[in-house]
């Protein structure tokens, strides 16, 4: 049985630890809190999950959601995470991140500071630009007419691949929007960020997101926003 390790619980990470458990696997939550804040959620999870510290998590997981404020990613620690795949979902904000000059300076992405602080895990880049209560209701059976897309980039093709099927398992087909200098194309802020999942700006009525709407959306990126 395939274990997915959480390093951060919040709403992106419960969401897709749910999707998991439904999916048939177990999963290891985390927080920085501590395990025993986490009752609540592993009650709801049920018999498949279980709380422990982050580097437990790490430690268990096949594979690893990295889902915590961008700015506390250099409090992680990378060798439990040495040779496997993390998913990371986080986005910059600098109010909440502190300034970055990296990334205000165009230098690097929010994966590529990921990766650069775990260079030798597989970092794909992930679940960072769908509203979670939109990624917890949208999943669809293979097949299904409204079945929708969520992105990935990354640098490793066999950490993609795994990154893919994890994801189609869930509910979902997958793009590849390229590596993780291309991944800024769907950070926040730009065309292919949540109004992907939105094209009418409202949050109420979710819309599908098809291959031919995100390569539209990702060709109108612009650097020069953050």
């Amino acid at each position: 049985m395939t274990t997915i390790g959480f390093i951060g619980s919040g709403n992106i990470g419960s969401t897709v630890a749910k999707l998991a458990v439904d999916a048939g696997y177990d999963v290891v939550v985390s927080n920085s809190r501590g395990p025993e804040t986490l009752g609540q959620l592993v009650g709801t999870l049920g018999e498949h999950a279980r709380a422990a510290s982050a580097d437990e998590a790490a430690e268990a997981g096949d594979i690893v959601v990295l889902t915590i404020p961008l700015g506390k990613v250099d409090q992680v620690d990378p060798a439990p995470l040495v040779g496997k795949v993390v998913l990371d979902t986080c986005n910059y904000y600098p109010e909440r991140d502190g300034d970055i000059a990296a990334l205000d300076d165009k230098q690097t992405t929010t994966s590529g500071l990921v990766q650069q602080h775990l260079p030798q895990s597989h970092v794909v880049k992930a679940f960072n630009n769908i509203f979670f209560q939109h990624l917890g209701s949208m999943q669809r059976p293979v097949g299904d007419p409204d079945r929708s897309t969520l992105m990935i980039a990354g640098d490793d093709a066999a950490a993609k691949k795994t990154a893919t099927e994890f994801i189609e398992s869930l509910g979902y087909d997958v793009y590849d929007a390229g590596s993780l200098a291309d991944s800024w194309r769907f950070q926040r802020d730009q065309a292919a960020y949540t109004g992907v999942y939105t094209p009418d700006g409202s949050y109420d009525n979710p819309t599908p997101a098809k291959p031919s709407r995100i390569e539209q959306l990702l060709a109108q990126g612009d650097r020069s926003i953050r």
